[in-house]
């Protein structure tokens, strides 16, 4: 789940010292490390590495997973990190680091060429080959906000100098609120010049910026004039948490120099860009007054100039888009005969709109493997390294602003944009839909895992909307079991559960016949575990419970119900979290206008822990945020 920056327990929410305010997944994955490069000793690296929980139990061939590397921006620290963070380790082994002297890391070389761009670079390509599994061939994909985004570029462009072989094994390239470049010439000797005064000096202007605390300009410039308290009291944090004499010594070293008009080092240029030879995903935040979006949508114009493959998504298509792109498979599919056939050649979007397959009576339909192919087309190889090269672009909407990275209302439409990219353009294996799938080794549903299948409540309290009953969401009826079978449900339930709604896959294990013989309506709406449901199925859904509740009426006055005011439709998937509450929560926030956030909190407060799986959750903010992040 895509978590909150918040204070531990015992800490002041103004407290500003990182190693207590440092969220538990960071504080007990990290640690510090002394690392030398050819010019510098850096002591004191704080570093947060946590490898994939399922790791050893998913194919190595030809691979392990890539390992996801987040580069925290000028002043920012591996914190700033932690809302994305908290996906994406249930997806792959995941790196990032606190730059030297920022977050929790030692100021312990106060070198001013320390802080040079390319000698950073140079370091964190050091601790990047430091937990790489260089033996295994483990491939990188590298994130990056704001300037960390101008650090990823340098990193995976191969046509620079490097002191490893990291550019060789980086497949893809995620750049959140990037800088297009470095400034202008003119811009460039006014910063020198701001740079290079006393240090005394810039701490007094810092701390006239920062009158007002939370509520101080110097916040205000990254979340935003009507950003909730939340935010900035954050925000606040980062910025009492970024020490001066480091963000000098960086922003200088990150200053061109220019010749004959030319800048020589420093940020990259949109040449450095140009001619990366990964996929490339640039986010941008429309009230973004730090990186402003339309830098990076001449970026785009330009690498589209040299031959890159654009993908500009607007508000219209972006959930179109995003959404579909991680729809699950039809019922009447098998998972194995579309198999994608290479990395770059087809996606995992390509596999899951696979068309025209046979029935597979077998359970081993979620063991496909998508970067290890049962046959290739003629002249593509079997294995391939690297995707297909391809710039994507997508501006979250305001309020999004250059701290769109850890804003409470983006932060899951972040992770949802995120984990769309790794799982379309980078493997299929960077799904967690096919993650799910790949480690779901039991048999028949009905001996897998029976007990988890016992311990689970059978029906939910009711589902309201306004004071409305409308739905119960229930785990699947099983004909062998003497407390959730259909003539024991029909007993208690009857009187209320109208109708039930089967949205598994299978067919079912009970005989439904024995709902009907009790005047409950079966209804079967067969959809794939593990993924979230597509745009469509959404649309037929909640038709298929409007029609229903239209019929209920009808039925009340026919059949003579004593409290039909109290009838709702049942919904089941396997256990009645996931997928069920997925569309039971589209239908509370289209058909009944809840915000995204309160119909969750609606279906969790009557089907205890909710929505279970991270990404079905990122899936319904991508779905109803992007285009409206205040909902």
């Amino acid at each position: 789940m895509a978590g909150r920056l918040e204070a531990p327990t015992g800490v002041s929410p103004l407290s500003v010292d990182p190693h207590d305010t440092d969220p538990a997944l960071l504080r007990d994955n990290s640690e510090f490390k002394t690392y030398k490069t050819d010019k510098f000793e850096y002591p004191g690296i704080r570093v947060f590495f946590r490898q994939h929980s399922k790791a050893s139990e998913l194919p190595r061939v030809p691979g392990p997973l890539p390992l996801l590397v987040c580069i925290p921006g000028l002043g920012g620290s591996v914190a700033q990190f932690h809302p994305l963070l908290s996906s994406l380790v249930d997806l792959a082994p995941c790196l990032s680091f606190d730059h030297p002297g920022g977050g929790r890391s030692q100021f312990a070389n106060s070198s001013w060429d320390a802080y040079k761009f390319e000698n950073l670079a140079e370091l964190y390509e050091t601790i990047i080959e430091d937990y790489r599994d260089k033996e295994a061939g483990q491939t990188v994909v590298l994130i990056g906000h704001s300037m960390g985004s101008a650090f990823a570029a340098w990193l995976a462009n191969k046509t620079l100098p490097h002191t490893t072989a990291l550019a060789d094994y980086v497949v893809g390239l995620i750049a959140i609120c990037p800088p297009a470049g470095p400034p202008d010439e003119s811009m460039t000797w006014w910063a020198r010049w701001l740079l290079s005064i006393p240090g005394w000096i810039f701490n007094l202007w810092r701390a006239w910026d920062g009158m007002g605390g939370p509520q101080s300009p110097s916040v205000s410039r990254f979340v935003g004039k009507d950003a909730e308290p939340e935010l900035r009291l954050m925000q606040y944090r980062f910025n009492k948490q970024s020490r001066t004499p480091v963000w000098r010594r960086m922003a200088y070293g990150a200053l061109p120099l220019y010749q004959d008009g030319k800048p020589i080092g420093g940020i990259p240029t949109g040449e450095v860009w140009q001619t990366l030879e990964v996929p490339v995903f640039i986010i941008t935040a429309e009230d973004d007054h730090v990186t402003p979006p339309h830098r990076a949508e001449k970026l785009v114009e330009a690498m589209h100039e040299q031959g890159w493959t654009p993908k500009i998504i607007d508000d219209d298509e972006t959930e179109e888009v995003a959404i579909d792109a991680a729809a699950p498979v039809n019922a009447s599919l098998n998972p194995r005969d579309h198999m994608p056939r290479s990395v770059n050649e087809i996606t995992e979007a390509d596999f899951l709109r696979r068309k025209d397959s046979p029935v597979d009576s077998t359970d081993d339909d979620a063991h496909y493997d998508p970067s290890t192919p049962l046959e290739s087309p003629a002249g593509v190889p079997e294995q391939r390294r690297h995707p297909k090269k391809t710039v994507q672009l997508v501006k979250v909407p305001a309020p999004a602003t250059h701290a769109v990275l850890y804003m409470p209302h983006c932060a899951r439409v972040l992770a949802g944009l995120v984990s769309d990219f790794l799982g379309n353009r980078i493997t299929g294996r960077l799904s967690l839909a096919w993650q799910l799938q790949y480690l779901s080794r039991e048999g028949k549903w009905d001996v897998k895992n029976l007990a988890k299948w016992k311990s689970v409540a059978p029906v939910s309290d009711v589902i309201a909307a306004g004071g409305v009953p409308i739905f119960r969401a229930m785990k699947t009826l099983r004909e062998a079991d003497d407390v959730h079978t259909p003539s024991v449900f029909c007993e208690k339930w009857s009187h209320c559960i109208k109708d039930v709604i089967d949205i598994s896959k299978d067919q079912p294990v009970y005989d439904p016949r024995g709902l009907e013989r009790s005047g409950i309506h079966y209804h079967k709406f067969p959809t794939v575990s593990k993924v979230p449901p597509q745009p469509d199925e959404v649309e037929a859904f909640i038709k298929l419970v409007d029609s229903l509740r239209n019929a209920q009426k009808l039925r009340a006055v026919k059949e003579a119900w004593t409290k039909p005011e109290e009838c709702v439709v049942g919904v089941h998937c396997h256990y009645g979290f996931n997928r069920t509450g997925y569309f039971v929560v589209c239908y509370l926030v289209e058909r009944c206008g809840l915000p995204v956030k309160e119909a969750i909190e609606v279906f969790a407060k009557a089907r205890p822990n909710g929505i279970r799986h991270s990404h079905f959750l990122d899936r319904l903010y991508v779905r109803y945020n992007l285009n409206n992040t205040s909902a």
